[in-house]
C-alpha cells in the first residue's frame, strides 16, 4: 500500500470517477464522508464506501459511534421526548447494524431491533422484507417480544445510505400492513436519492396516510452515465483476471506456516448475562445500561490480552505500563514497514467485528479507547458484499482479505471479506465474534484467524455469548396458545398505548352492573361472587372532585417518592430488565407510574401489563401463560397499589405454585399491613387513586370473573366506560405525581440506600390488627374488615357500610373518607391503637330491609 500521506491529498473516489465516469455531487464535505469502489454485484456498478460506518475502512470508534449517536439526538429532537418513549428503531443488516444501534442510542429511550439474514430456529419471523440491490436479499425481522413492533409510536428506520428508497419502502409497506401508526422517521449518514427519487418517498406516505421524515448526516448525489453498469462489470473482470497488489494477499499469498508466527490469544469476555449480544432479537434501553456499565470490564480484558509478553524471537513484545493502557514495543528495528517504523509512534491496533456483528465490537472499540490505552485503536468489520480491491489512493478498497464463511450462514458456505486491513500496519488485531460465529471454519489454515495472522504481529480472538431467545412457558400440561395480545389504548383505556398493555378480554358491551344493595346481599348470601358482577360506577359530586384534587395536590410529592423508591429497589434487588405486571385495577396507576419513573431516571423502557386477580379465584391463569410466552417469568414484577391484611398477596402466592418461575413477591406503593418486602414507605396515607374508581384507571372497571362470559381459553373481563371520558383524571393524575420526580429524586436515593440495609420481613401486624378488630366488633368474617384509607374508600365506593374506625388525630388524609361517609349516613368512630390510619366495616347480618335517613339500605 502507498503511503498515509498520499491519502490525505487524494479523494478515495477519484480512480472511479476518473475510469466510469461518476460523479458525487453534494453538501461541503460529503467526499471526506464517501469513498467510491467497484461492485462485484450484477445489480449495481458502483458502491458508496462511507468513512465513518465502520464497514469497510477503519476508523477511530469514536467517529462511528458518535455519528449514529448525533444523528440519534437530531431525531430525539424532531420528535420531542414523550414521541421518543414510544419509538422503535430497526437497522439494516448488515452494514446498517451498528449504526441503527448508535441511533437508537443518541434518542435514547427507545428500544432497538435491527433485520437479519440469520435465521433462528424457534423464532418466528415477525416481518420481513427484500433488498433489491444486494447481493443478499431477504432480511428477516425476528423480535424476542411479538409486541415490540406492535405499538403505535414512531418508527425509525436506518440505513447508511438512502438512495432509492427501495429498501425503505418495501420494509415501511411490509411493517404498515401489520402495525399500521401514522409517523416514520428514515435516518441515513447520506442522503443520495436522484433527482427522479426524490418526491417518491412524500407520494408513498401520502398513499398510507402517514408522516414520513428523513435526517441524514448530509445529501448528495451520484452522477451516473449510460451504460455504467456494463462498463463497471467489464473493470472488475479486467482487474480479477490481472489481480491487483491490493488483491493478491487474498488469493495468491499462501498463509504464514503456524512456526513463524505466533498463535491467537482468546478471551471470553465476561458479557453480562441475559444482556443481547446486539438487536437481532430486540435491544432495549435497560439492556443498554447494564452493557455500559460491564463495557469497561471487558476493555480491560482486551487490554489484558494485549500485554501477554510474546518471546519468540523477531515478535513483537507488548508491555502494559498503566492501568488498562498498552504499549507495544518493536524488538527488532526495522521490523515494520515504512512509516511505521517512525520513533515514537503509538502502536495500531483493529478491532474487528463480524457481519452482522457490529455494535459490540464497536463498543469495546470505543471502551478501549477510552480506557486510556497507549494505542491507536481503529475499528471495521467483515462484510459478505464482494468489492474488488485495487492499491491506489484515489480507491476506497485497498486491499481485501478473503476467508470461509465461518457462522452457518443462511445461504449456505461463501466466500467473505475483511476489508483494508491487509497492509494498514496493525501491530494487532482483536478480532470479535459470537459464539455462534466461533467455528471450525474460524480456526481453519484457511480461516478468518490466520488470514490476520498473516497480516499483523498479534491476534486476539474475543468471543461474545450469542442470544437466542428461548421459551420461559411454565411446567405442567402442554396446551396450545389461541391467546390474543394486549388490549391497549385508545381502543381499550384512556392510557397512551405504550403505558399498559391490558391482559383483559373487553366486555364494554355486556350488562354487569348492578345496584350496590343487591350485590351485597347476594355476596354475603353466597348466591354470587364479587367478581360476577360490577357496582354501579360512582360518579363524584363537585364538592368530592375539589377534595380529590386538593388530596392529589398535597400528596403528589409524597407519592412521586414513593413511586421512586420501589421502583429503584426493584431494579436493586429483583431484576436489572423487570417487566412491570400490575393488579388490575388499583395496581395499574402504580405500574405506570413506576414506569415512567424508571424512563425518567435511569432512561428504561419497561414493559407493563394489567392482570386479574380475583379473592378466592386466584390469578388469571391465561394472562400468565401469555406472560410466560413473552418474557422471563423470573423478570416479571407483580405491582400492587397498597397491603390493608395481605389478602391478595396471599392469594398470588397460592395461585402461582402451578406456576413455577414467577416470582410471588408484591411490590406495591404503601404496605401499611407489612405484609411485603418491597414497598415505598410504609405509612398509611392517602393515594388518590384510591378516591375514585375506573376515572383515574384508564376509565376500566374492576374485572369480571364469571363463566358464562369467560371460557377456560379467555382473560379474565373487564369494561372500559368511554362514556365517563368527560369526568377522566388519569392521566392528569399520573402528570400530577411524575412532575415531582426531580425534586424527590435525592429523598429516593436516600430511601433506597436505607432500604437495601434494613431488615424488611414482613411482620404481618396489619393481619393481626383485622383479627382483633373481626372478633371485638362481632363480626368473625376478616374478610368483611377492610383495613386502610384505600380499602376504605373501596368499601364506601362499592359495598354497604357499617362503620368507619379512623385513628384518633388523623387529620387531612381521611378528608375524603368523612365526605365520603356522610353522604352515605355511615357513622365515623375514632380509636386509639389502630395501625391504620382508618378501616372499613362491612357488617355480615346485611339485609335489604331497613334504611338509613338517606333513603339507602342499612346493616340490621
Amino acid at each position: 500500500m502507498t503511503t498515509r500521506g498520499e491519502e490525505d491529498v487524494v479523494w478515495s473516489g477519484s480512480w472511479v470517477a476518473k475510469r466510469l465516469g461518476v460523479g458525487l455531487v453534494g453538501d461541503e464535505g460529503l467526499r471526506e464522508l464517501l469513498g467510491l469502489a467497484l461492485r462485484r454485484n450484477p445489480k449495481r456498478a458502483h458502491l458508496l464506501v462511507s468513512n465513518v460506518l465502520g464497514k469497510h475502512v477503519p476508523q477511530r470508534p469514536a467517529v462511528v459511534w458518535r455519528a449514529g449517536y448525533d444523528l440519534g439526538s437530531r431525531v430525539r429532537d424532531l420528535l420531542g421526548a414523550d414521541e421518543c418513549r414510544r419509538a422503535v428503531v430497526v437497522g439494516y443488516a448488515e452494514t446498517a447494524t451498528g449504526l441503527g444501534h448508535s441511533v437508537a442510542d443518541g434518542i435514547g429511550l427507545a428500544p432497538y431491533l435491527h433485520s437479519t439474514r440469520r435465521p433462528v430456529d424457534g423464532v418466528a419471523p415477525a416481518g420481513g422484507f427484500e433488498e433489491s440491490h444486494s447481493h443478499a436479499t431477504s432480511h428477516l425481522l425476528l423480535p424476542q417480544d411479538p409486541e415490540l413492533l406492535a405499538g403505535t409510536g414512531p418508527l425509525v428506520l436506518v440505513d447508511d445510505e438512502f438512495s432509492t428508497g427501495n429498501t425503505v419502502l418495501n420494509t415501511i409497506r411490509d411493517l404498515h400492513e401489520r402495525y399500521p401508526r401514522e409517523r416514520y422517521v428514515v435516518v441515513a449518514l447520506v442522503d443520495m436519492r436522484s433527482a427522479a427519487d426524490l418526491g417518491r418517498l412524500d407520494a408513498f406516505a401520502k398513499e398510507i396516510g402517514a408522516r414520513v421524515d428523513l435526517v441524514a448526516m448530509a445529501s448528495g448525489t451520484v452522477d451516473l452515465p449510460d451504460g455504467v453498469l456494463e462498463k463497471g462489470q467489464a473493470l472488475v473482470a479486467h482487474h480479477e483476471r490481472k489481480p491487483s497488489a491490493g488483491n493478491l494477499p487474498a488469493v495468491t499469498v499462501a498463509v504464514a506456516e503456524p512456526a513463524a508466527r505466533p498463535g491467537h490469544t482468546r478471551v471470553e469476555l465476561a458479557w453480562p448475562a441475559g444482556v443481547p449480544d446486539g438487536g437481532r432479537h430486540g435491544f432495549t434501553p435497560a439492556h443498554r445500561a447494564r452493557l455500559e456499565a460491564a463495557l469497561p470490564a471487558m476493555a480491560a480484558q482486551i487490554a489484558e490480552a494485549l500485554t501477554l509478553l510474546d518471546t519468540q524471537p523477531g515478535a513483537l513484545t507488548l508491555l502494559d505500563t498503566q492501568p488498562g493502557a498498552l504499549t507495544l514495543l518493536d524488538t527488532q528495528p526495522g521490523a515494520l514497514t515504512a512509516p511505521d517504523t517512525q520513533p515514537g509512534r503509538l502502536p495500531r491496533v483493529l478491532v474487528l467485528g463480524n457481519e452482522e456483528l457490529m455494535y459490540a465490537p464497536l463498543r469495546l472499540a470505543v471502551a478501549l479507547e477510552d480506557a486510556g490505552a497507549a494505542a491507536e485503536v481503529r475499528y471495521s468489520t467483515t462484510t459478505r458484499s464482494p468489492v474488488l480491491a485495487v492499491d491506489d489512493p484515489g480507491y476506497a478498497i485497498r486491499t481485501r482479505l478473503v476467508f470461509p464463511a465461518h457462522d452457518d450462514p443462511a445461504d449456505g458456505p461463501g466466500e467473505r471479506y475483511a476489508y483494508n486491513v491487509a497492509g494498514a500496519g496493525f501491530d494487532a488485531v482483536v478480532a470479535v465474534v459470537d459464539s455462534t460465529a466461533d467455528t471450525p471454519e474460524l480456526h481453519a489454515p484457511d480461516g478468518l484467524l490466520a488470514r490476520l495472522a498473516a497480516h499483523t504481529r498479534h491476534v486476539v480472538l474475543a468471543v461474545v455469548p450469542s442470544y437466542v431467545p428461548e421459551n420461559h412457558a411454565p411446567e405442567g400440561p402442554e396446551r396450545p396458545s389461541m391467546l390474543p395480545q394486549p388490549l391497549r389504548g385508545p381502543a381499550f383505556s384512556s392510557y397512551a398505548p405504550e403505558e399498559v398493555g391490558w391482559l383483559l378480554q373487553d366486555l364494554s358491551d355486556v350488562e354487569l352492573e348492578a345496584p350496590t344493595e343487591e350485590r351485597e346481599e347476594a355476596i354475603q348470601s353466597g348466591g354470587a361472587h364479587y367478581a360476577e358482577s360490577l357496582p354501579v360506577e360512582y360518579q363524584p359530586s363537585e364538592q368530592y372532585q375539589q377534595l380529590f384534587q386538593a388530596a392529589l395536590t398535597a400528596s403528589a410529592a409524597r407519592i412521586a417518592r414513593a413511586v421512586g423508591t420501589v421502583t429503584d429497589t426493584v431494579l436493586a434487588e429483583r431484576t436489572p430488565r423487570p417487566v412491570l405486571v400490575s393488579l388490575a385495577r388499583a395496581g395499574t396507576p402504580v405500574g405506570v407510574l413506576m414506569r415512567r419513573w424508571a424512563q425518567y431516571r435511569h432512561g428504561l423502557e419497561l414493559p407493563h401489563y394489567a392482570v386479574s386477580i380475583v379473592r378466592g379465584r386466584g390469578i388469571d391463569a391465561n394472562a400468565l401463560r401469555w406472560l410466560a410466552e413473552h418474557h422471563d417469568p423470573a423478570d416479571v414484577v407483580f405491582v400492587d397499589g397498597w397491603t390493608g391484611k395481605g389478602a391478595i398477596t396471599r392469594e398470588l402466592a397460592e395461585a402461582l405454585r402451578d406456576f413455577p418461575g414467577f416470582d410471588p413477591e408484591i411490590a406495591v406503593l404503601a404496605d401499611p399491613g407489612g405484609c411485603v418486602r418491597t414497598y415505598g414507605t410504609r405509612e398509611d396515607f392517602l393515594i388518590p387513586s384510591a378516591c375514585l374508581n375506573s376515572t383515574v384507571s384508564g376509565l376500566i372497571s374492576r374485572t369480571v370473573l364469571r363463566a358464562d362470559l369467560v371460557g377456560a381459553d379467555d382473560f379474565h373481563g373487564a369494561k372500559f366506560y368511554r362514556e365517563l371520558a368527560g369526568s377522566d383524571v388519569s392521566g392528569h393524575f399520573l402528570d400530577t405525581v411524575a412532575a415531582h420526580f426531580d425534586e424527590v429524586a435525592s429523598a429516593v436515593d436516600a430511601d433506597v440506600k436505607e432500604l437495601l440495609s434494613a431488615d424488611r420481613t414482613p411482620t404481618w401486624e396489619g393481619w393481626g390488627a383485622v383479627e382483633r378488630i373481626s372478633e371485638e366488633y362481632g363480626i368473625h368474617d376478616v374478610n368483611l374488615v377492610k383495613p386502610g384509607v384505600g380499602e376504605t374508600t373501596r368499601v364506601l365506593l362499592r359495598r354497604v357500610p357499617w362503620k368507619i374506625l379512623a385513628s384518633r388525630g388523623a387529620g387531612a388524609d381521611l378528608d375524603h373518607v368523612r365526605l365520603l361517609a356522610e353522604q352515605r349516613g355511615v357513622p365515623v368512630e375514632e380509636v386509639d391503637e389502630l395501625p391504620y390510619s382508618c378501616v372499613g366495616l362491612i357488617h355480615p347480618k346485611y339485609t335489604r330491609g331497613a334504611t338509613g335517613a338517606d333513603g339507602r339500605a342499612v346493616a340490621q
